[in-house]
Parts: C-alpha cells; structure tokens; sequence
C-alpha cells in the first residue's frame, strides 16, 4: 500500500510540475502574439558618424568552415576605415594556414584584418573573446561563430538598435541545413521556436534575454561593466548576458535580422551541444540567481529569469517520470482520478508544444501545418536527450566547470543526404521516448488489460535506446563523404570520417 501511495504520488507530483513547463510555454506564446507588432526603436546614424566596429570571429579547428566565415565577415557592408576584423584562432590543426591565407587577400583589399593567437587555451572561448577585446579597436563589437555566414547588411541593420542604453543586439538564427535530415528538421524547429517566441516575448515584454554567443552586437563599454568575458561556466555569452542586465543595460532583439547557421547534422553533435548549453546554463543559475533575487529588479524579470536559467531542470524529472511510469504500472497502480489526471497533463503537453511550434513556424514559414508533423518528433527526441542531459545538470550542480566542447562542423548548406540510419535516423526511432518514454504521461501507468505487457515493452525498448546513445559512434555519412572537404594528403580509412581535430 505504501509503495502504491508513493509511486502515485510521485508521479502525479513530476507530472504536474513538468505540465507547469507546458503552461510555461503557453504563457511565452501569448506574450509572443500580444506584442508581435511591436518593433524596436532604431536611431538614425549619418554616414560620417558611423562607429567603428571589431567584428570577432572566434574559431579553434574549424578547417572546413573557416574560409567561408572570412569571406561572409569581409563583405560586410560597413566603411573600410571603420571595420576591423579580428580571427581568435585557438587551433592546433590546419585551420590556422586557411586563416592567414584568407586574411591575407582580405588584407590585400584594404580590410584591417588580424589573427591573433594566444599562447594557450585558457578560459576557452571566453578566454579568447577576453584576449581579442583588450586588443581591439572598436566601441562595438560584433561576434560570430564558425559556422554563421553574416548577411552583409548586417552591421548596417543592426548597429541603428544600439541606443545609448542598450548593451547588445541579438539576431535572429536561421538554418543553412535544414533539410539534410530529420534530427536536422526537428533542431530547427527547437531553435526557431526559441527564437522567434521565447526571445521576442521576453524582449518585448521587458524581461531580460540572453545573448547566444554569435550572430550579435555589443556595446565594448556594457561588457567592461559587466566585469568582462568570464571562463567560469561553460555558457559565457548566457553569463555575461545576465550580468550585463544586472547592472542596467538594456538589450534588443531583431527577429527580422536572420543570420543563417549550420545545425548538427548527427546525434554524437547535437548530444554534445545540447549538454554544453544545459550544464552552463544551470552553472550561471547558480552563480547568477543569489544576485538576481538581491537586486531591486521588478518581481516579474526575476520570476522569468529563474524559469529561463532553470529550464534544463526539467530533464531530471523527464528522467524519474520515465522510471517511475513503468513500475507503476507493474505495481498495478490505481485511483479513480489516475486516468483524468492523464488526461489532463497529456493535453497540456501537447497543446502546449502544438501552440508554441505551431505559431513560431506560423510566423517564418508558409508551411506551418506541415511543419506540426515534427512536434511528436521533437517530443521524442527531448525525451531521449533527458539521461545526456539530466548528467549535465547535475554535473553542473556537484561536479567541476569542465572543458568547453566545440561542436564539429562540416560546411553544409543544405539539401537532404543518403546517411547511415544510426548516425541520423529519425530521432523518433532512435530516442528512448519512442521506446515510451516521454515528458507526456502515459496509459501504461494505470491498471487494465495489457498494462503489465506494455510496462515491459517500454522498459525493453528504452533500454535498447539507452544503450544506441550510450554506445553510438561515429560514421560516414556515405562512402564519399565530403569530397569538397577532404584536404590534401587526407584519407579515410575503413570508412571513417576524416579526422577532426579538438
């Protein structure tokens, strides 16, 4: 008895409080279409009075995409006297002859165009944007990652939204690989339901928002406020995002400025990304939220800032929830208000994430109805990454910083490719939650016919997509993968990948 009282009401307890992130999501979508013609306020900027601008392009191996990311950043539409372009080359392969040689030609054109390298690694990215800051010339400063490719209106578009009291300016992403694959598909539509709801309902709605650590702008004299760039968590632009806000600048957000990027085009990369963002993300919840809850910020920024920071506290509770369903229904677990329960939190789920989804791909895309089919997917997919990401918060929340990770990229801009079924199948077929786990509640949980049976083929089937996540490695994703990218004197063997190196 007592065990059937404690996993009922374990479950009834993770179910409610993960349905309090559905109503989460609800509340972003209807401040999202309450301010959607909203439109920042843009200053007007004479030819002659236009600031001058260091553009950093942080990069450490990316020998695929760093001749392009030069390229994108030299054709920048912004006065040559007044643009400076500094390549924080970390790199111990060959992307540092790629970069000098591109450097090069730019400079030969009349760009004032430099690659510094620092003497170690230290402090990872935040150690580098630190490095290339103390060196630059520019009152604002604008970053890229290795694999965006800045529009070359971008500064041109962007600087007029820095008025005095704004610190930065976020640029909406956008994707050069879309289509490659279904992992690929559904991370767009997790990325642009971020962007376009979260980000634009927060910005408009006076809460604070993040930087994302590329495809923005800053004002060099907000990050020196803010105590600089900081190494001590591995999300440094979500870090000095908050801090930046703490000590009064404002930010803008420009949904309508797109900067296309590349998304992971394999799970072992967007597994690797995914915890990156969740351990830093939890690491500046705690090192931000005591001075958050201190600071004479209005109570409604400070609740919203909290759920923001905490969001990936979610996983571990997706995680219990997934434990906890199956053994209930082998305890054969049962109340009359088991099956309204259900009901309820499983419509919150998908009402929740239909609406959310739905209205972002509404507000970008022609296709919108089409683009639904992925919720069930995205369902999937985020309930497969809860054991990857549940280890990162808590390794955030007991362990050491740890190493800051880069994200392979390939330098694709699309279309779709013939690909192993491990390396990118649909991430529905691949993720615990197909095998039935997921943030939903499920039937299995009550007592009836076939409950035991199917409590038994969750339970075998996540273990067998544990065990594909657990033990995945990497493959080609054909046998002439990439042609256009392999460098000279570089083979594949036994239908390997060529090697990357970091």
């Amino acid at each position: 008895m007592v065990t059937e009282l404690l996993l009922l009401g374990g479950h009834a307890l993770l179910a409610s409080t993960l349905s309090l992130y559905g109503l989460h999501r609800l509340w972003l979508t209807s401040r999202y279409w309450r301010t959607r013609r909203q439109a920042p306020t843009l200053t007007t900027l004479e030819e002659r009075a236009l600031p001058l601008v260091t553009v950093q392009l942080p990069v450490y191996n990316e020998r695929y995409v760093i001749t392009r990311l030069i390229d994108a950043a030299a054709a920048l539409d912004w006065p040559r006297d007044r643009l400076e372009l500094q390549i924080l080359d970390d790199s111990d392969d060959d992307t540092t002859p790629l970069a000098e040689a591109a450097a090069a030609r730019h400079r030969a054109k009349g760009l004032d165009v430099t690659v510094l390298r620092r003497p170690d690694r230290q402090g990872f990215k935040a150690g580098a944007l630190a490095w290339g800051l103390s060196r630059a010339k520019g009152s604002i400063i604008a970053i890229f990652d290795a694999d965006f490719v800045p529009p070359a209106d971008f500064l041109r578009r962007a600087v007029p939204a820095l008025g005095p009291e704004i610190g930065m300016v976020q640029a909406r992403w956008t994707h050069l690989n879309e289509g490659e694959s279904w992992l690929t598909r559904v991370e767009a539509m997790l990325l642009d339901g971020h962007f376009v709801i979260e980000h634009a309902a927060r910005a408009r709605s006076g809460r604070w928002f993040n930087f994302n650590g590329t495809a923005g702008l800053w004002r060099r004299e907000a990050i020196h406020d803010a105590g600089g760039w900081q190494g001590d968590t591995l999300t440094e632009d979500l870090d000095l995002s908050y801090r930046a806000q703490l000590v009064g600048w404002r930010f803008v957000y420009l949904p309508d400025l797109a900067v296309p990027a590349e998304l992971p085009g394999d799970i072992l990369a967007f597994k690797s990304q995914q915890r990156r963002w969740a351990k830093g993300s939890i690491q500046t919840a705690k090192k931000l939220l005591p001075r958050l809850w201190r600071s004479p910020a209005p109570w409604p920024v400070k609740l919203e800032a909290t759920a923001h920071l905490c969001a990936n506290l979610a996983y571990p509770l997706v995680l219990l929830l997934s434990v906890i369903t199956p053994l209930a229904a082998i305890q054969r677990v049962g109340h009359p208000l088991v099956e309204p329960l259900h009901a309820v939190f499983f419509t919150v789920a998908m009402t929740s994430l239909s609406v959310f989804y739905g209205v972002s791909a509404g507000a970008t895309h022609n296709d919108w109805a089409r683009r639904l089919g992925r919720v069930p997917w995205a369902m999937a997919l985020g309930a497969g990454m809860a054991v990857n990401q549940s280890r990162a918060v808590f390794e955030a929340l007991f362990g050491e910083v740890g190493a800051f990770v880069r994200t392979p990229k390939r330098g694709e801009s699309g279309g779709a490719v013939d690909t192993p079924w491990a390396a990118t199948a649909a991430p529905s077929l691949r993720s615990p939650s197909a095998w039935g786990s997921s943030s939903a509640p499920s039937p299995a949980c009550s007592p009836g016919p076939g409950a035991r049976r199917r409590c038994w083929r969750c339970l075998a089937w996540a273990t067998c997509g544990w065990a594909w996540a657990a033990s995945a490695r990497r493959r080609p994703r054909s046998r002439w993968w990439p042609p256009k990218l392999r460098q000279p004197g570089e083979r594949l063997i036994d239908g390997e990948r060529p090697r990357r190196d970091g």
